[in-house]
């Protein structure tokens, strides 16, 4: 299963995930697709597999970056955690442009199978809000206007699951830090800043995240 997970990791890097071929996989292996079919099914269970792997990976050295500075305040690992996304991004740009690029035509992923990897880098990030939370670091305010009743509801139905310590109008600017993460390392991966606007994409970046920890942690904006 590992040499079929890195022959396929191999050929999305190489040619894109739409692309994929579990009949290709198969040929490099050098085995009869009786063999591979024991392990994968078709291509779209190659796909989830691929998907799960790489999800994990990026969760893998979040929790690295993070669990190795716990003597640092819980702000300070979140920075550490998102400049982790972002070298992991700029190392692994098919793999990323696979979770969070343009979706696979004729493909939807298994949420039983997905959602779990998928979530662990946020749940990570909603565990260091927590701690702020706890430490009386973060203020329970929202920005004005207030939250919509229906998103308040939705906010405390997320936290009752993920993050029961963190107050609705608190998870909603965690959830703004979270997007400028992810937003602003999709920006700078897909090309959207153009190839001159600036010389060093990471000290933009690192001063976007700096920005939303700030209001996450004041409440203004």
């Amino acid at each position: 299963m590992n040499r079929i997970l890195q022959i396929g990791r191999a050929h999305v890097v190489r040619d894109g995930a739409a692309a994929l071929s579990l009949r290709a996989v198969t040929r490099e292996l050098g085995m009869v697709s009786s063999a591979v079919y024991r392990y994968v099914a078709d291509r779209d269970e190659l796909l989830t597999l691929l998907i799960v792997d790489a999800y994990d990976e990026l969760a893998d050295t979040v929790d690295a970056a993070v669990s190795g500075s716990l003597r640092r305040s819980w702000s300070a690992r979140v920075l550490l955690g998102a400049h982790a996304v972002r070298v992991w991004a700029l190392a692994e740009p098919a793999r990323y442009a696979l979770l969070y690029g343009t979706p696979v035509p004729g493909y939807a992923a298994p949420g039983e199978r997905t959602t779990g990897p998928g979530t662990r880098v946020a749940r990570t990030l909603l565990g260091l809000v927590a701690e702020g939370v706890r430490a009386g670091d973060i203020e329970d305010q929202a920005w004005p206007p207030p939250l919509p009743e229906v998103l308040r509801r939705d906010l405390a139905a997320i936290a009752s699951e993920f993050a029961p310590d963190v107050p609705p109008t608190v998870l909603a600017r965690a959830f703004t830090l979270y997007s400028v993460v992810f937003g602003a390392v999709s920006l700078e991966l897909f090309g959207q800043y153009g190839p001159d606007a600036f010389h060093d994409a990471g000290q933009l970046f690192d001063h976007e995240v700096r920005v939303a920890l700030e209001a996450l942690q004041s409440g203004t904006s």
